[in-house]
């Protein structure tokens, strides 16, 4: 497929509950002790399960079973954008006209959008911040173009460099989206993701390395540079409920990002929101929709790649904005 141009979003998703902060606050300190210590805890899904207001269900899930809190902060990739960009970067609004559904699903609005549904695995890297921006950008060339296409996470991780951040230690959702806008990025059958492991063994350790940057298809049948495929320009939407939820609506999923509590690891089912537990870093995904449960709570819904053994999507409460 030639080179195409698709105008895409990013933003932060900074809502005033006291659980959700702008993603990549600076955490407190953690002690070795702490670091080293298993990041799930019976004690923390006890006092979860055992709280009527929690709202949601707490388990040991067997796909972090092994891994210490210094092992799980590995995964939250997101580096605080500097303020001095946040404020340059154009922050758009939707006009308050436009009629919202009650709950909205990407995956059913666009049923014939397989990526929407893909749940992947960033495996051992700190790549959450290109994980979301590259699978919001694959959506939405399926929703603006109803071309199903994988596009190559490997190629915004390996490629955009010093520019991104600091590649499996972290990068800057804002700046991946610039780079989506300059340089494009190829398919996924160019590039694939160079973990195949995935989280699989114990630990997930030894933690990868930031693979290099080759610029050349592993298939011989596709050229690097008539794979790319690019978004037009990266903007912010104002945090208000109903500006996110229109972009949604009107343009397909977007990256978001947040701030994890150790509780996060725990999480089963339910509508999330922050119990118990030290804060430990900001991580990106997508946000796809939207809704209210029966007993009137609000929540974002949101796909995570952390694989499927810990959960498609994560229902993130919202009420409280």
């Amino acid at each position: 497929m030639a080179s195409t141009l698709l105008p895409l979003a990013t933003f932060f998703l900074v809502l005033s509950a006291s659980y959700l902060q702008i993603a990549g606050a600076k955490a407190q300190p953690l002690t070795s002790l702490k670091l080293n210590s298993p990041i799930l805890q019976e004690s923390i899904a006890k006092e979860i399960n055992e709280n009527p207001e929690a709202g949601w269900e707490a388990a040991i899930n067997p796909h972090f079973s092994n891994y210490t809190v210094e092992q799980f902060k590995r995964l939250l990739g997101v580096k605080p954008t500097p303020k001095k960009e946040l404020r340059s970067t154009p922050a758009i609004s939707h006009p308050k006209s436009l009629k919202l559904p009650k709950n909205f699903d990407a995956r059913t609005a666009w049923s014939q959008c397989s990526t929407i549904g893909r749940i992947l695995d960033q495996g051992h890297c700190g790549s959450c911040w290109a994980f979301g921006a590259v699978e919001s950008l694959s959506d939405r060339f399926c929703i603006h173009f109803d071309v199903n296409i994988s596009l190559s996470v490997n190629d915004l991780l390996a490629c955009c460099g010093f520019l991104c951040g600091s590649g499996c230690d972290g990068g800057y959702p804002l700046y991946a989206w610039q780079y989506l806008a300059h340089h494009g990025v190829v398919t996924e059958e160019c590039d694939p993701y160079f973990d195949q492991i995935g989280c699989s063994h114990p630990g997930c350790e030894p933690a990868y390395r930031t693979p290099k940057c080759v610029k050349k298809c592993v298939s011989g049948n596709q050229v690097w540079k008539k794979s790319k495929h690019y978004s037009v320009n990266a903007y912010r939407v104002s945090s208000d409920p109903h500006d996110i939820m229109t972009e949604v609506y009107k343009n397909g999923p977007v990256e978001v990002a947040f701030t994890v509590y150790e509780d996060f690891a725990h999480y089963k089912s339910g509508v999330y929101k922050h119990i118990t537990g030290y804060e430990l870093g900001g991580h990106a995904v997508k946000l796809i929709g939207w809704g209210t449960t029966e007993d009137g709570e609000d929540y974002w819904l949101l796909a995570n790649q952390w694989n499927r053994e810990w959960g498609d999507v994560c229902f993130l409460n919202y009420s409280s904005t």
